[in-house]
């Protein structure tokens, strides 16, 4: 059997490990931190279900990952700006909730757990020098930071409930969220730019869904962390296969990046087992995708005003948002031709990512 060592046990470690120990490869993991998903603290994240074609619980049934972590469907959506609401009702599943972190149920700790009965070696407190390691998984890129997070975590007896808020004086450029799953709730907000004011911007999000909803928060405690994306993703080093965000794989528009750090570990793994190129499988899958996640960002930022207000009833008035937000996922032809224009906005606005 052929070792395989990776570096990092995020989403896209372990699921490359997972598929490559199913093929028979001895695969060690190293992990920086004491444990799987450490550097988050229960965080509630999404796995989005309009970004690529099929449901994203099979797609992971089919990358060889087995439903054993809490992932609840959610297909109701209500998003405000502060004065507008927008509620959405979508025929299937907007997204699964899923948590992150070392506890029971979370995403990470269910990954391990189908790891290591495959026979996975996972050394934790353990770094493993980038340069021998044949994936490497190992996270966000400092200098390709493009979104900071800060929030709390909560017992709650609100209903279950998904909401989204975009405000400026909420989330600079980016979005609050309220997220709450069987009497555990979430609180956050994301900026994309003036990372300083995230102490206020977290203060004006649980003052404006206070105005919005009921809120009913025990034992708050809190959360955050970062994300990067690169508009030329990395993903080879030398020998090593980069993936997920350690390749700058992200979404440049609202940050849901576990679909593809997932699909990045699958396509590493599939490479190795298969004695195929990665790197094409990578760029052929994710490509596009990235061009359509720039210009995205682009209309974002260029047609926000009022709060987001015009965006969000474009999204609201399509006859089906999860379809039209697939198609602003995949470069469709508006896309392409506003692609130039948006690469030269991003690069002024955002250099260090084109870096």
């Amino acid at each position: 059997m052929k070792a395989i060592r990776i570096a990092g046990s995020g989403p896209a470690g372990m699921t490359a490990a997972i598929n490559l120990a199913r093929a028979g490869f001895a695969v060690t993991v190293f992990e920086k931190h004491g444990d799987s998903g450490q550097r988050f603290h229960g965080d509630m994240q999404g796995l989005e279900n309009w970004s690529v074609d099929g449901d994203i619980v099979a797609d992971l049934q089919a990358m060889g990952l087995a439903i054993n972590f809490d992932c609840q469907p959610f297909t109701d959506l209500t998003v405000s700006n502060g004065t507008q609401i927008w509620r959405f009702a979508c025929a299937k599943p907007a997204f699964y909730l899923v948590k992150r972190g070392d506890m029971a149920g979370s995403l990470d700790q269910g990954l391990r757990q189908q790891a290591e009965a495959l026979g996975v070696s996972i050394r934790y407190h353990a770094e493993l020098p980038l340069a021998e390691a044949d994936i490497i998984a190992s996270g966000p890129l400092p200098h390709h930071l493009f979104a900071v997070a800060k929030g709390v975590v909560f017992a709650t007896g609100m209903a279950d409930i998904a909401y989204g808020l975009v405000n400026d004086a909420a989330a600079f450029k980016g979005y609050s969220y309220l997220l709450v799953s069987k009497g555990y709730g979430c609180l956050c907000t994301v900026l994309f730019d003036r990372f300083g004011e995230i102490n206020n911007c977290f203060n004006a999000t649980g003052e404006m869904f206070g105005r919005l909803v009921a809120l009913d928060m025990a034992s708050p405690r809190p959360v955050g962390g970062m994300g990067s994306f690169a508009a030329r993703p990395v993903f080879r080093r030398g020998a090593s296969l980069c993936v997920g965000e350690a390749a700058g794989l992200q979404d440049l528009l609202w940050g849901f990046g576990m679909r593809s750090a997932i699909t990045s570990g699958f396509l590493a793994a599939k490479s190795i087992i298969d004695n195929s190129d990665y790197v094409a499988a990578a760029q052929g899958f994710f490509g596009n995708r990235l061009r359509a996640s720039i210009v995205n960002r682009y209309l974002w930022e260029r047609f926000g005003r009022d709060n987001y207000q015009w965006l969000m009833e474009r999204i609201s008035g399509a006859a089906d948002p999860l379809a039209f937000l697939h198609s602003f996922h995949n470069l469709n032809p508006v896309q392409r031709l506003l692609a130039p224009l948006a690469c030269r906005f991003v690069a002024r606005r955002y250099p260090e990512l084109m870096r």
